[in-house]
C-alpha cells in the first residue's frame, strides 16, 4: 500500500494551489504546557481522555464490539445507534496525544486495546457496526436517515488517519482499509445510490484517500456530495432540510438544518473540491461560510439557534436564550473554516476559528475536565436543576456542565480537537510562514530554502502582545506573517534583528526574517462594546461586552442580592475597565420588579423610579458556570 509523506495533522491537501497553505505538523510543534492552550492541552492528555474511556466501558459502548465478535448481539447492545462512532472518536484522540506524546506507554497500551477489539468485530466483507446487520438486528442500511451507519465509518477513517500519520501502518489501517473497500464496493456507481443522514463519511473518505494515495475514496466522497439534495432521505418529522437533503450542495445559499450535519458536509465538500479543483464549488462554499457567518452565527461563534432539531435558524434568528450553539457544531465550524483558508489563504476564516477556540471549545469542559456543557446558550435565566453525577445528563437547560451524557458526541470531539490545536496555530506556503492563532510554544516547518524553527511567547488571551523569536531559518531569509485579527485595528510592530515590517491584508508582515530576530505584534486588548446587527430582532437595544478574542457575560452570582439577571441594564457611557486578568468592570442599573404589580404592557414607558446604580462584574464567557449553578446573561440591555 503507498501512503503519502504527509505532515502529522488531521487534514493534509494534495492538490497544489497558488494559495494553498501547509498545516504545521503534530510531531514539528509543541504549545507551551504554562500557556492557555497547553493547559487544556494538559487537562485532555491527563484528565479527559481517560474519563471519556471510563465512562465508554462503564456503559457498555465498548463492549458492544466484544457482544459483535462473541456473537452475542443484539441482546447485550447498550447505548444509541452512533455509540460506536463514539469510540472511534476516542482512538483518534487518543492517537492524536501519542503524536505530542509518543512514550506514553499507558495511553498506548489502551488505544491498541480498543483497536484490537473492535478488529474482532469487523465482519469478513469489511461491514463493521454493532448496531446493524446481525440476527435479531435490523438489517444493514436498512436507516440511512437515523442509523449513523456512514457517519460511524467517517469517525472509524479519521481515527486510522491520525493511528497512521502518527505511527505509520498498522491495525487500524487495515480495519478502516477493508471498510472503506466495503464502502465504495456498496455504495458505488453501480451500488446503493442513497447516502447517510449524518454527513462525516465525505471528509472522512477524502483524508483517507490523502493518506492511502487511493482515488477511489475521493471520488466516492464525490459521489457522497454530489447526490446530496436529490430528496433519497425519508424527510419525516424533521423533514429533509434537517438532513440537508431539500436542495443539492452546488444550489444552497446558506447552511441549513441540524447544524452539525451541515457542517461536516460543508467540510467534506470543502475537501473534494480542492481534490478535484472544482473552483466553482469552492466558490460556492464560501457563499455558503459568508453568509452563515453574516446572518446565522452568534457573537461566541456558536451555530445552530433552535434546540428543535439541533439546526440553525431563519437568517437573523439569533435569539440569545434559545441559542443551541452545540459544541460539536462549533468543532464542526472549526472543521470547515480551516479548509476553507487552507484553500484560500483568506484570514477571515482564522477569525471565526479564534472566536469558536475561546468560546465554545472553550467553554465546554470544566477546568478539571470531568464535566461538560452540550450547548452553549447566551443566556441561562434559571439555574437549572443539580446534575446527577453518576448518571448520563440530558443535553440543555441546565447552568452546570455534566460528567457525560446519553449523546456524548461533545467530549470526545473536544479531545480530539485540543489534542492537535499546535497544528491550527501556524502554516507555511510558497511566499513563507504564516502564524494564524497565537499560543505559546514552538514550531518548525519547512519552507524554499529549508527549515524555519522559531518559538511564540505569549500570555494571550490575557495579554495581546506576540513575541516570535526566531531560532533557525535560511540563509537567504523568509517572509513571515502574523495574523491581524478583525477587532484589533492596528497593532504595534517592534523588530530586533534585520527583518522589515510591512502592513498587509489582515495581517503584519516580516520581510527577510534571519536566525536570530525577534518580532513583535501588540494588539489592543481594552474591553469594548458590540453592537449587533440592526436586523437581529432578539438583540435590539442591547451590547455585549468583548475583550481581545473572548465574549464576558453577567452571571446571576455576582449580582446584588435580591435581583435577577432580567432585572439588569448596562451603561454604555460609562467606560469598561479591565480589574484582573479574567474581569471586566462595568456600570448599569438595576430595577426592582414586584410580581403584583399585575400587567407588565403599558401605553407608556414606566418611570422605574426604584432603579439604582451597580457596579457589574464580567467575566469570560468560557467560565460561566464554574463557581456554581447560576444564571447568566451576554447580550444586556441599555439603559433607557
Amino acid at each position: 500500500m503507498t501512503l503519502t509523506t504527509s505532515p502529522t495533522t488531521p487534514i493534509a491537501p494534495t492538490l497544489p494551489t497558488e494559495t494553498e497553505r501547509t498545516p504545521a505538523s503534530l510531531d514539528r510543534s509543541a504549545l507551551n504546557p504554562s500557556g492557555y492552550w497547553g493547559l487544556w492541552q494538559n487537562v485532555n492528555s491527563t484528565v479527559m481522555i481517560e474519563h471519556s474511556r471510563s465512562w465508554m466501558e462503564r456503559l457498555g459502548w465498548v463492549d458492544n464490539f466484544r457482544a459483535a465478535a462473541d456473537g452475542t448481539l443484539p441482546e447485550r447492545r447498550r447505548g444509541r445507534e452512533f455509540t460506536d462512532s463514539d469510540v472511534y472518536k476516542l482512538i483518534e484522540a487518543m492517537s492524536w496525544e501519542l503524536g505530542r506524546k509518543p512514550a506514553d506507554a499507558r495511553l498506548r497500551a489502551k488505544r491498541d486495546d480498543l483497536v484490537r477489539i473492535i478488529a474482532a468485530a469487523q465482519e469478513p466483507d469489511g461491514y463493521l457496526n454493532t448496531m446493524f446487520g446481525r440476527p435479531g438486528q435490523a438489517p444493514r442500511y436498512s436507516d440511512l436517515e437515523w442509523g449513523h451507519e456512514l457517519y460511524d465509518y467517517g469517525h472509524l477513517l479519521q481515527a486510522a488517519v491520525a493511528a497512521t500519520r502518527v505511527d505509520g501502518p498498522g491495525l487500524l489501517l487495515d480495519i478502516a482499509r477493508a471498510a472503506a473497500d466495503h464502502i465504495v464496493t456498496t455504495f458505488g456507481d453501480t451500488g446503493d445510490q442513497r447516502y447517510c443522514g449524518h454527513p462525516n463519511i465525505e471528509p472522512a473518505l477524502v483524508e483517507f484517500g490523502r493518506l492511502t494515495e487511493d482515488e477511489r475514496y475521493i471520488r466516492q466522497a464525490q459521489r457522497f456530495v454530489e447526490r446530496r439534495g436529490s430528496g433519497r432521505l425519508r424527510g419525516g418529522e424533521m423533514g429533509q432540510e434537517y438532513f440537508q437533503d431539500l436542495t443539492p450542495v452546488r444550489e444552497t445559499l446558506a447552511l441549513h438544518g441540524h447544524a452539525v450535519r451541515a457542517l461536516y458536509l460543508a467540510a467534506g465538500a470543502v475537501d473534494v473540491a480542492v481534490e478535484q479543483g472544482d473552483h466553482k464549488l469552492l466558490r460556492t462554499l464560501e457563499r455558503q461560510w459568508e453568509h452563515t457567518v453574516r446572518r446565522r452565527t452568534h457573537v461566541t461563534g456558536g451555530m445552530g439557534s433552535r434546540h428543535t432539531g439541533e439546526a440553525f435558524g431563519d437568517d437573523w434568528e439569533l435569539s440569545p436564550d434559545r441559542a443551541y450553539c452545540e459544541t460539536c457544531a462549533g468543532v464542526g465550524s472549526v472543521m470547515f473554516s480551516w479548509r476553507l483558508y487552507l484553500a484560500t489563504g483568506d484570514q477571515r476564516y482564522n477569525d471565526l476559528i479564534e472566536r469558536t477556540l475561546f468560546n465554545i471549545i472553550a467553554t465546554s469542559p470544566a477546568p478539571d475536565g470531568h464535566s461538560f456543557f452540550y450547548s452553549n446558550p447566551l443566556q441561562q435565566r434559571v439555574e437549572g436543576e443539580p446534575i446527577d453525577i453518576d448518571t448520563p445528563s440530558v443535553r440543555s437547560a441546565t447552568s452546570e456542565r455534566a460528567p457525560w451524557f446519553d449523546v456524548s458526541c461533545c467530549p470526545p470531539n473536544v479531545s480530539r480537537t485540543l489534542a492537535v490545536l499546535s497544528t491550527y496555530a501556524v502554516t507555511s506556503s510558497a511566499s513563507g510562514v504564516q502564524i494564524v492563532q497565537y499560543a505559546s510554544g514552538t514550531w518548525t516547518v519547512d519552507v524554499d530554502g529549508g527549515p524555519v524553527t522559531f518559538r511564540v511567547e505569549t500570555d494571550y488571551p490575557r495579554s495581546g502582545t506576540v513575541t516570535v523569536v526566531v531560532e533557525d531559518a535560511p540563509d537567504a531569509g523568509v517572509t513571515m506573517s502574523v495574523r491581524v485579527p478583525s477587532w484589533a485595528g492596528t497593532p504595534i510592530v517592534r523588530v530586533e534583528g534585520s527583518a522589515v515590517a510591512h502592513d498587509a491584508e489582515r495581517s503584519t508582515e516580516f520581510t527577510g526574517v534571519m536566525s536570530g530576530d525577534t518580532l513583535q505584534v501588540t494588539f489592543d486588548m481594552r474591553a469594548r462594546f458590540v453592537s449587533p446587527a440592526p436586523q437581529v430582532d432578539a438583540l435590539r437595544g442591547c451590547l455585549a461586552v468583548e475583550q481581545g478574542p473572548r465574549v464576558f457575560a453577567l452571571e446571576g452570582i455576582d449580582l446584588p442580592a435580591g435581583h435577577d439577571i432580567a432585572d439588569i441594564e448596562i451603561d454604555p457611557a460609562a467606560d469598561l475597565a479591565a480589574v484582573g486578568p479574567d474581569l471586566v468592570e462595568a456600570r448599569g442599573w438595576a430595577r426592582s420588579d414586584d410580581p403584583a404589580a399585575g400587567w407588565p404592557y403599558a401605553t407608556q414607558e414606566p418611570a422605574h423610579d426604584d432603579a439604582f446604580p451597580v457596579r457589574l462584574l464580567l467575566r469570560p464567557y468560557a467560565h460561566w458556570g464554574e463557581r456554581g449553578r447560576t444564571t447568566m446573561r451576554v447580550w444586556l440591555p441599555v439603559i433607557a
